[in-house]
């Protein structure tokens, strides 16, 4: 009989009726070889005792008691420590929740007052006629929102430390008072683990969002990343600190320009004449508010600029309050007016909604803020030798090369082209890159010396009644559907040593598969940085691509069709295969912004049945009808812009050569993405809105649902599933439902997908047009290969069998673990075998 005290891990054994208490040096050893190795073999601790002669008195049976206690009291440690984490934040949010509380009460007390006042006036306002009564109502309203004219304020030191203070005042009121109307923004649901709360502005002037939250970080840091607006602002193209004003009470002014990208080329930039004041309040809070600096004289001003549109930003700012425990509590306010007289009518949703501002600038802010409070809480592994900040580099590097691209400024070297006779390709050249790039074009890693010149070639086009995210994750997964291999065999040999060739010359090769390498995303998924790996195929010269892979850095945001007025990007760019940090980054890409602020109500993953749809290439068996078999079908009316621009290295004899290949490239994506946003619509997916009667009435398809049903129950004599009522229809949603990942693919040599049902498709992270270009090899790692061959013989001949459990990996290269397999025949209605299907139980992501 033995047993141990696990205090302190210095309690007495009783061996044999002895108490044996460990010394300090005893101690001390087993700690040290703790940290080395938490949990140690029992051919390790036999060591341990050898080496250490201050052991020499302990059985072997009592280190491993020793061991297992002392990780037991460290995983209670760190689970008292996850829960005080836990509560402090729940404390925290507790606070802000009841703060929010007081601040919704005194907004409805106010509303209640103004409408006890506007009925008071009603019942003692005489109308004469209704004639009359409509005149009064139209005068009243354009009386209400008459913008009253002010004299010039004083822009010297005293006088703009007045309008700071008067801005600190009317930030405050906005951020923890009842200045605006707020309504919660829709689809936000506040909780400890969200992003925060998130509220929009109804019926005032311009457009707002405010936003509150909890962060780990401390306040000073928190100002500092919110004010170095280019680092997670992706809109600002820069922002220049002009003039810097200390105050008596410890605060600072600033006096700044900034500029905003134009998100389409259909549009204008904005730029800023701002003050920004930053000061500390008298219960310790860390304020910084800024206001756009208008109607003012006796002080510097800033002319209007050419090429971008003065626009206002009304008092807006940051609050951030130390939380008991560390960290902070934000508020965000962003207010502005961005002119939406100065864009195309069918633009001017953007400038209008107080949701696209929210969901571009506010939460964006917040966004950055928990991204880099995780980076610094957990010590996560850098990723291709990256760290977190890398990372975020390539990102930004990414997006602003693509905001370039697509706003064209004359101050980066960019020049307009002529044009062919049509103008809906615009083609811009900059023949100074350097200034673009930032970098030395010349070193070894970028582009070749003789390559001088950048030509982009970009347009705009509306598309009508698409989800802006489904069209994104089609063109990211189907690159094959849009992309010409030689365009790409070009772009490629831009980022080789060599000179570049035309498309269409004998010496380019082209480019089979697409496989995606996830390099990061953030917290919520809604941005993913991934390098993109284009398989070549074919005969490949080693003088122009110097290998036969190409790979494309890539950016992709917006996939997530539930976040309202979202913007969908995709952003590549070819590198070398060296990947080094400083490498220029010649971006393209594309850009869906959806242009009606009202939530689609459509399925997102709404691709089953694109295979007949855009015919694509394969013969594997095709399944109509919508992947969510409940979903509804979407808006009729929904909206959306979408900007293509691609960027081009060439030398400068080239340059009109060049010019004519991108000009038709740029066309033929044109035309590509029109005939899948045709084929994505929802009235051409489910033309009769019949749901799951039309969605799912393919005869093709319960067919296929019968055949699977009924081989599984005759080779292994139980049923597949219980279905709920009676024919082929309730076999297919039964099949569709199953909790377990079920695939069917072809018996060829090289077996690929031709089905799966709801969790399969989840489980490969794919759709069922996409299904068709991933192969049976490609997911299972080698145990699962040469487990499947082991059992191949057995499958063809008894018709099933079982297989051990394992890892296979999705299509975006995650590993998957499954309980185990099951596969057999699928016989048609002449008992001739049609395909092989599998069934991966208990599956998940590792």
């Amino acid at each position: 009989m033995m047993a141990m005290s696990c205090k302190d891990g210095k309690g007495a054994i009783m061996d044999n009726g002895k108490y044996v208490r460990y010394t300090p040096e005893q101690v001390e050893a087993l700690e040290r070889l703790y940290h080395e190795c938490p949990k140690p073999s029992s051919i390790r601790r036999q060591q341990l005792i050898r080496e250490c002669p201050i052991l020499s008195n302990i059985e072997p049976k009592q280190i491993k008691v020793w061991f297992q206690n002392r990780r037991c009291r460290e995983k209670q440690r760190k689970e008292a420590s996850r829960l005080q984490s836990v509560n402090r934040k729940l404390t925290a949010m507790n606070k802000l929740l009841m703060e929010e509380n007081d601040r919704l009460q005194k907004q409805v007390s106010h509303l209640v007052y103004e409408n006890g006042c506007f009925r008071q006036h009603t019942q003692n306002t005489t109308v004469a006629t209704k004639d009359t009564s409509c005149e009064s109502v139209v005068s009243s309203g354009q009386q209400r929102h008459l913008t009253p004219q002010h004299p010039p304020r004083d822009a010297s030191p005293a006088g703009l430390l007045s309008i700071a203070e008067e801005t600190l005042t009317e930030f405050l009121s906005k951020a923890t008072g009842t200045a605006v109307e707020w309504v919660q923004m829709p689809g936000m649901k506040p909780g400890p683990d969200s992003i925060g709360i998130v509220a929009i502005s109804h019926g005032c002037t311009g457009v707002a969002a405010r936003a509150c939250g909890l962060v780990g970080l401390e306040p000073t840091r928190v100002a500092e990343i919110l004010k170095d607006r280019t680092s997670w602002f992706r809109d600002c193209r820069a922002v220049d600190v002009l003039d810097v004003l200390p105050t008596a009470n410890g605060g600072t002014i600033e006096l700044l320009y900034m500029q905003l990208y134009a998100p389409t080329t259909l549009a204008t930039a904005r730029d800023f004449w701002l003050l920004r004041y930053t000061s500390v309040t008298e219960d310790g809070s860390l304020v910084v508010c800024e206001r756009s600096l208008t109607n003012t004289q006796n002080g510097p001003s800033i002319p209007c600029v050419p090429n971008f549109v003065r626009a206002e930003m009304l008092p807006s700012g940051y609050l951030v309050r130390p939380c008991e425990g560390g960290g902070s509590i934000i508020h965000i306010v962003d207010h502005m007016n961005l002119e939406p007289w100065s864009v195309p009518e069918v633009l001017r949703p953007l400038y209008e909604s107080p949701t696209v501002l929210a969901q571009k600038t506010t939460m964006m802010a917040l966004r950055q803020l928990r991204q880099i409070a995780q980076e610094v809480s957990q010590a996560s592994t850098p990723n291709w030798g990256r760290r977190p900040a890398a990372l975020r580099s390539l990102s930004q590097r990414l997006s602003r090369g693509f905001n370039e691209a697509v706003n064209g400024f004359t101050d980066e070297g960019w020049s307009l082209m002529g044009n062919d006779g049509s103008d809906d390709v615009t083609i811009l050249v900059n023949s100074s890159p350097e200034k673009l790039m930032g970098l030395n074009l010349s070193f070894s890693n970028g582009y070749p010396s003789v390559n001088t010149a950048i030509l982009c070639a970009k347009a705009s086009m509306l598309l009508q009644n698409v989800p802006p995210a489904l069209l994104l994750r089609f063109l990211r997964e189907h690159r094959s559907e849009w992309a010409d291999n030689n365009v790409d065999a070009y772009a490629a040999s831009a980022v080789k040593l060599g000179p570049c060739s035309l498309p269409g010359s004998t010496r380019l090769g082209s480019f089979g598969g697409q496989v995606i390498l996830p390099l990061a995303h953030t917290i919520e998924h809604e941005e993913l940085l991934e390098v993109i790996k284009l398989e070549g195929i074919g005969n490949c010269p080693e003088d122009v691509l110097m290998a036969r892979d190409m790979f494309l850095l890539q950016l992709c945001s917006g996939i997530d069709e539930n976040a309202v007025g979202m913007c969908s990007e995709l952003v590549f760019a070819p590198i070398d295969a060296s990947f080094a940090d400083d490498a220029p980054l010649l971006a393209s890409g594309f850009r869906i912004i959806p242009l009606d602020s009202g939530k689609e109500a459509s399925s997102p993953n709404r691709t089953l049945d694109l295979a007949s749809a855009l015919e694509v290439k394969g013969s594997g068996n095709k399944l109509s009808g919508d992947r969510n078999v409940g979903g509804g079908g979407g808006s009729g009316s929904a909206r959306s812009v979408m900007t293509i621009a691609f960027e081009f290295a060439f030398e400068s004899h080239m340059q009109e050569s060049v010019a004519a290949m991108a000009r038709q490239y740029v066309r033929s994506i044109i035309s590509s993405v029109q005939r899948v946003a045709s084929a994505l619509s929802p009235s051409h997916l489910n033309p009769n809105g019949g749901g799951i009667q039309s969605t799912l009435g393919n005869p093709e398809a319960h067919t296929l649902a019968r055949w699977i049903s009924h081989s599984y129950r005759g080779y292994l004599a139980v049923e597949l599933f219980k279905t709920v009522g009676e024919g082929s229809e309730s076999i297919l949603k039964s099949l569709w439902h199953h909790s377990d990942a079920i695939v069917c693919c072809s018996m060829k040599a090289l077996p690929v997908f031709t089905f799966a049902n709801q969790a399969g498709l989840d489980m490969l992270e794919t759709t069922l047009v996409a299904l068709q270009d991933i192969s049976l090899e490609k997911i299972l790692d080698e145990h699962g290969r040469k487990g499947l061959c082991a059992e191949f013989p057995q499958i063809m001949q008894q018709g099933f069998a079982c297989l051990q459990g394992g890892i296979c990996v999705s299509s975006m290269g995650r590993p998957v673990s499954y309980e185990r397999a099951v596969a057999w025949k699928v016989l048609n209605d002449d008992d001739d075998a049609h395909c092989i299907c599998f069934m991966f139980i208990n599956w998940s992501f590792v």
